[in-house]
């Protein structure tokens, strides 16, 4: 899963559902593609607290069993998104 908290008055938060839809399209003919959520920290502020959000955009990887595999505070770069996802889209079978 890409995670990532966003507001309406966040400007940067623009920039990264660009990065983020770049990547989610690039991936999505993998067996395991990633699915992108996006939250909005004004309507999700427990959890947003819970997962240590202290500024906009954050943005997480989760694995499978939803345990944080890539976190960024601002805008992330493609790559870097990329490497952090791609070996999540393997089947957990898969070796390559």
């Amino acid at each position: 899963v890409l995670l990532h908290f966003s507001a309406d008055w966040c400007g940067p938060c623009a920039a990264v559902r660009r990065v983020a839809g770049q990547v989610i399209d690039r991936l999505e003919g993998t067996p395991v593609p990633p699915v992108e959520v996006e939250l909005d920290i004004d309507e999700y502020p427990a959890l947003a607290r819970e997962l240590g959000v202290m500024s906009l955009p954050t943005t997480f990887v989760l694995d499978r069993d939803r345990v944080e595999r890539f976190r960024v505070s601002g805008v992330p770069t493609a790559p870097d998104l990329e490497g952090a996802l791609t070996p999540l889209t393997r089947t957990p079978d898969s070796k390559s």
